[in-house]
């Protein structure tokens, strides 16, 4: 089972977006795949209700108390893949770290930060790094969320940025601001449900492919997928 926590300091950073179309993908791909919501505002939980029972991925409330025995039911139950919504602030003042993030970041396979292209939005890495450090350095990344879509290299970019600053890397995949990834929550879809062939869609399928291979050793990349889905 695979765990992938999305966390952020600053609310509207895209946490919630990203945690559904990236459950979408892994639902979509065949995985068994649950969002686990600890963020009180529920953001996806609602997603959820908009979306239907009957339609993937599961998703269940939790906090930091009930976490840990909610994932080992998830493996149990067969999950392959986790997604992980967290509160959308990790510190309210130094030392004083979201206690649902800490422990989700303490059971993640991978730590994916979504951050825009802003400096304001670049120092609130450092709770974020303080979280990741303090969870035990769990395998994280920053993502670009809402780069101009002209933009050539926003990861390079981004890279150069954040690297002297807060030492965490960036991946390779990066989303840009499109009204697919607006519009799609409204109706509990994923972008590339509502646009299969749009730029959201493909944007999306890359950073799925990053976290997959990101969480894959590389010894059973070639035959995990097989083995378990025929």
């Amino acid at each position: 089972m695979k765990t992938i926590v999305l966390i952020g300091q600053k609310g509207g950073v895209g946490k919630t977006t990203l945690t559904t179309a990236l459950a979408v993908a892994a639902t979509l791909a065949g995985f068994e795949t649950v969002i686990i919501d600890t963020d009180p505002q529920l953001s996806a939980t609602n997603w959820k209700a908009r979306r239907g029972a009957d339609r993937g991925p599961l998703v269940v409330k939790s906090d930091a108390a009930t976490l840990p025995a909610l994932l080992e039911t998830c493996r149990q139950n067969g999950a392959e893949y986790v997604f992980i919504d967290t509160p959308g602030k990790l510190a309210d003042r130094p030392g004083q770290l979201a206690p649902e993030a800490v422990a989700a970041a303490q059971a993640a396979d991978l730590v994916l930060i979504p951050v825009r292209q802003q400096i304001f939005e670049v120092e609130t890495l450092a709770p974020a790094r303080a979280l990741i450090e303090a969870a035990g350095g769990p395998a994280a990344a920053v993502i670009v969320n809402g780069a101009h879509p002209s933009t050539k290299n926003p990861a390079d970019d981004m890279r150069q940025l954040v690297a002297g600053l807060f030492n965490l890397p960036v991946a390779s995949a990066f989303i840009c601001h499109r009204s697919a990834y607006a519009n799609a929550p409204s109706s509990g879809q994923g972008p590339q449900e509502i646009d299969p062939e749009g730029k959201a869609a493909a944007e999306i399928a890359a950073l799925f492919e990053y976290v997959h291979k990101s969480t894959t050793p590389q010894t059973h990349a070639t035959n995990e997928r097989t083995a378990r889905h025929g």
